[in-house]
């Protein structure tokens, strides 16, 4: 006979927190990646290891600033593995370098925009306008200072506001 597994209160402790979290990581990896399939399974990553050491991961003051830490390390890391192929495949197959877009044609104008960014632009970026983290949040996820990311927000901003056509405050 099979014996149920105990479900202990740290489980569900675990299991609300990522219940409660998981979406809003997908949405934030998927931002970054631009890969539906890859933002899934990072994330997954990413909470997997949260639940191998959610003893220290549960005493942060935000553990899904935490997650997201990792999930956008991972992002990063698997954004330079696919480049790294994209260059390898062109060389050898003398092909085109870019991959193909993996986001449908529906995908929303302005996450294409900030997916062109350059990578720590792309990142702050996505963490303040989709998971709404101020500038310190950021910081701390991405490991930088508070400065650096209002500069590279500043700058992204700048940026989405060109492509976009809209007018800034220091056109006024």
């Amino acid at each position: 006979m099979r014996e149920e597994p105990v479900i202990t209160a740290e489980t569900r402790v675990f299991d609300t927190w990522y219940r409660a979290e998981y979406h809003q990581v997908v949405s934030l990896v998927f931002i970054v990646s631009g890969s539906r399939w890859a933002a899934e399974e990072l994330t997954q990553d990413a909470f997997a290891e949260a639940h191998k050491r959610w003893g220290a991961v549960s005493g942060h003051a935000d553990p899904g600033a935490w997650v997201r830490k990792v999930a956008v390390n991972r992002a990063r890391s698997w954004g330079r593995r696919k480049a790294a192929e994209a260059r390898a495949y062109a060389k050898h197959a003398g092909r085109n370098r870019e991959l193909p877009a993996e986001l449908p044609p529906t995908a929303d104008e302005f996450w294409r925009l900030v997916r062109s960014l350059p990578e720590r632009q792309c990142q702050i970026a996505a963490l303040h306008y989709h998971d709404d983290r101020p500038v310190d949040d950021i910081a701390d996820i991405l490991g930088i200072s508070p400065g650096t990311v209002k500069t590279q927000l500043h700058r992204a901003r700048k940026t989405l506001a060109a492509e976009l056509s809209l007018d800034t405050e220091e056109d006024a």
